[in-house]
């Protein structure tokens, strides 16, 4: 059954063809592009000094969310879908639009980087979002906001959307942002600050995702900006930072990449994703090393990284921190039933707040799997290896749930996945690939 086909398609039930017997599958699979990529160069090219070409683009919900919300404030994009090319015409430091009604839906990266950019721009914005994201935090960086003298109007909830921005005449040249809940809530700022000019400084509380604020600067500095970090938990922008017109090639995604190496690490096959490198900028390449730690190896091809998996896929346990690269909390939690020991996840308090409380996701579905798993009073999770019983995944419309736990049923039978379609979050053909990859290794077995 394929997902990405049938717009009504409600479930989808996973065929195991992984058992660790018989003949491994080498997979090369084409990812999209970078979502944390696209979503921060869509903004910085907008601020940029003339035409941007971003070559490579994720097309997803999200994606497109930011697109609209983009040609909803005024902006010329001109998108060829077929090429995954978007060419954006810069405004510099002053939006075609002054007052506007945007609708991020549910990306959290368009929902964060547009409040900031609306929140230092000078003038009048109404913004709005999903069912999904009203719930989700926007507080600190508003509050944030609100120390330069941008004022906030809440339509329902304060700190929450919807709300409306009124930011003529700031003055401020110095803020704090408390990151607990979010790493983007800096990453906005910081993108944000050339429309100031003015020399900026940003002060940092809390601790979290520090790998997608070194992908922020990074990217800054790639566009043209200056970034400066004193210390650990301040930045400056200086007053004649600005970004340039240009060409930008996205990366391939390595968080939708991690699902494909981990169905390797529980094969025993091998996984080639084209243009993921070892240098990659986003964080969650981190997660190949723990792969690593259970038993896999990889090697940085010229045409990318090639992981290979232990024999029979037989994975040991292992305890790890995951703080920097959270999104793939849920993937180590999909395969971890496959490891020799118990497999323990610390680190990641926050996604609770994300697409949808992330840890008791991964509750509920391991437990309706008859898979033992234990959560501390501090979230540090801990799951012991068993045997896979058949359950229906919920996903709370949270799409790495959907598509790590189809991971988990490309070993054991009887794995249902329920509303597949949340997928298009980030990732509009995942579970095509997966029909694919499934017909495929069945041929290898047979």
């Amino acid at each position: 059954m394929s997902a990405h086909m049938n717009s009504s398609v409600e479930k989808y039930d996973v065929s195991p063809v992984f058992s660790g017997e018989g003949s491994a599958p080498d997979l090369r699979i084409s990812v999209p592009g970078s979502k944390s990529i696209t979503n921060r160069a869509l903004l910085l090219a907008a601020l940029s000094d003339g035409e941007v070409k971003l070559d490579d683009i994720l097309l997803s919900d999200d994606s497109r969310h930011f697109i609209q919300c983009l040609r909803d404030l005024g902006f010329f994009v001109f998108l060829q879908e077929e090429i995954r090319r978007i060419r954006i015409r810069g405004c510099g430091s002053r939006l075609p639009k002054q007052e506007a009604e945007i609708y991020v839906g549910s990306a959290g990266t368009a929902a964060r980087f547009l409040t900031a950019l609306l929140g230092l721009a000078g003038g009048s914005y109404h913004l709005d979002a999903s069912a999904q994201m009203r719930k989700r935090p926007m507080k600190p960086l508003l509050a944030a906001l609100e120390s330069l003298g941008c004022r906030v109007s809440y339509d329902e909830k304060e700190g929450y959307f919807p709300f409306t921005l009124y930011s003529d005449g700031l003055t401020g040249s110095e803020v704090t942002v408390n990151i607990d809940d979010s790493s983007q809530f800096l990453s906005a700022l910081m993108m944000a600050a050339p429309l100031l000019q003015r020399d900026f400084t940003i002060h940092v509380t809390g601790r979290h995702g520090f790998s997608y604020i070194e992908m922020t600067a990074e990217m800054m500095r790639r566009f043209g900006a200056e970034v400066i970090r004193p210390d650990e938990s301040t930045f400056r922008i200086p007053a004649l930072s600005a970004y340039k017109s240009g060409s930008y090639l996205i990366e391939p995604d390595v968080s939708a990449a991690c699902y494909f190496y981990a169905m390797a690490a529980i094969s025993g096959g091998t996984a080639l994703v084209p243009g993921v490198h070892a240098d990659s900028i986003q964080g969650d390449i981190a997660f190949l090393d723990l792969l690593c730690r259970m038993g896999c190896h990889y090697e940085d091809s010229r045409d990318g990284i090639i992981l290979t998996g232990p024999a029979g896929g037989h994975l040991h346990g292992i305890d790890a921190d995951m703080h920097a690269f959270s999104d793939q909390a849920l993937t180590l939690a999909a395969i971890a039933p496959f490891a020799d020991s118990p497999v323990t996840i610390r680190g990641i308090s926050h996604i609770r707040l994300q697409e949808c409380d992330r840890i008791e996701a991964i509750l509920t579905n391991l437990r309706r799997m008859g898979i033992r798993t234990e959560c501390s009073a501090d979230d540090v999770l801990t799951i012991f290896p068993g045997p896979v019983q058949p359950a229906r995944i919920e996903t709370f419309g949270d799409h790495r749930a959907a598509m790590a736990f189809a991971v988990t049923g490309l070993r054991s039978p009887g794995i249902t996945i329920l509303d597949p379609l949340c997928c298009r979050k980030t990732f509009e053909n995942y579970f095509d690939l997966l029909d694919h990859i499934q017909k495929y290794a069945k041929g290898v077995n047979h």
